[in-house]
């Protein structure tokens, strides 16, 4: 079968590799009808996940249909067609009983870091049964393909604000994330949603879907004094950082007002510092990490009812035959790119 591999020196290479097989008795074999290359990918590749190891099949973003199951696989059929999540965890440890599945002792975030991931035909998804999320017939693999990953990381971060119908959310990012982020918190009614980015277009986009009631772009206004006159001199009562620069940190906490939730679901590429005297008396608190993806079945649900679409999301299509190329394309970002499906033959 075809896969895309990542080596050490920062190169990718699509190669024929034998077919996963069935390791644990708890494991499923899926099809990948759909994936899509993620921001993390990129980060692998570049060397930002020192546990990432190097010869690993890429991606942790994919629908498909199931070919083969374990023999204590319970809730999962040869044929149905699933959502994966994007992390692997057992459901039985301490964590994965308090929700905490990121940081399931037996699993993690595994795929296309420490095993073969979903940039092949066929991957192998351990705990399979909590894993893969069936869809139901009224959802496409379209529909569905961002459920385990950035839809996942978008409905966590507005979870982690614990919003309610007063509040003014401000969400930095508007790229595939934050857009996750926005419609995930329109979920919870907040009075205003204000999208925060330096890209005019995804700006627009936000507005045109009704994501966010305001726009702001830091190159053309100043953020801090904005989100004063949108609050009535307060600040914003959330904050959602999904950005993942220096500056977007700094102005993450600027922007809260006291006593506000700064959640921070983006990535980093270099370590940030929390100006503690400078915050003093602000009595923020801050919500960090990788996403806990614990939600995908209410997502589909959601999806199912039509609260939620992400389909806009899909800006471009690759072959596997080109995901090399693809890769620079999503990175590039061009043609005002979001985020690419790769399909497979």
């Amino acid at each position: 079968m075809k896969a895309l591999i990542w080596n050490k020196d920062g190169t990718t290479e699509l190669i024929e590799k034998e077919y996963p097989q069935i390791k644990d008795s708890k494991d499923a074999i899926v099809k990948v009808t759909l994936s899509s290359i993620c921001t993390s990918d990129l980060h692998i590749i570049k060397g930002y996940v020192p546990r990432a190891i190097s010869g690993t099949v890429l991606g942790h973003e994919f629908v498909g249909e199931v070919v083969e199951v374990g023999k204590d696989v319970k809730n999962l059929q040869i044929g149905d067609r699933v959502a994966a999540n994007c992390e692997t965890f057992c459901g039985e440890c301490f964590f994965c009983q308090k929700g905490f599945v990121n940081n399931c002792e037996k699993g993690g975030w595994e795929l296309g870091c420490t095993i073969d991931g979903c940039q092949a035909e066929f991957v192998r998804v351990p705990y399979a049964d909590n894993g893969l999320t069936k869809l139901p017939n009224n959802i496409t693999y379209e529909n569905a393909l961002f459920t385990g990953d950035i839809l996942s990381s978008g409905y966590w971060g507005a979870e982690l604000c614990e919003i309610t119908p007063e509040d003014t959310i401000a969400i930095i990012g508007s790229g595939p994330v934050g857009l996750c982020a926005m419609a995930s918190a329109k979920i919870f009614n907040p009075k205003n949603i204000i999208a925060i980015d330096i890209d005019n277009s995804r700006l627009t986009l936000a507005k045109n879907k009704n994501l966010a009631n305001y726009t702001l772009n830091p190159n053309e206004t100043n953020i801090e004094k904005a989100i004063l006159e949108l609050t009535n001199g307060r600040g914003a009562d959330k904050v959602i950082e999904a950005a993942g620069s220096n500056q977007t940190f700094e102005m993450a906490w600027k922007i809260a007002r006291p006593n506000a939730i700064v959640a921070i679901v983006a990535m980093y590429e270099q370590n940030q510092t929390l100006p503690l005297p400078l915050m003093y008396g602000k009595n923020l608190i801050f919500k960090t990490g990788g996403v806990d993806a614990n939600k995908c079945k209410k997502i589909i649900e959601l999806i199912s009812e039509g609260k939620l679409n992400t389909d806009f999301l899909i800006t471009h299509k690759f072959n596997i035959n080109n995901i090399k190329e693809a890769y620079n394309f999503f990175e590039s970002k061009q043609d005002n790119c979001l985020k690419i499906a790769i399909e497979y033959n």
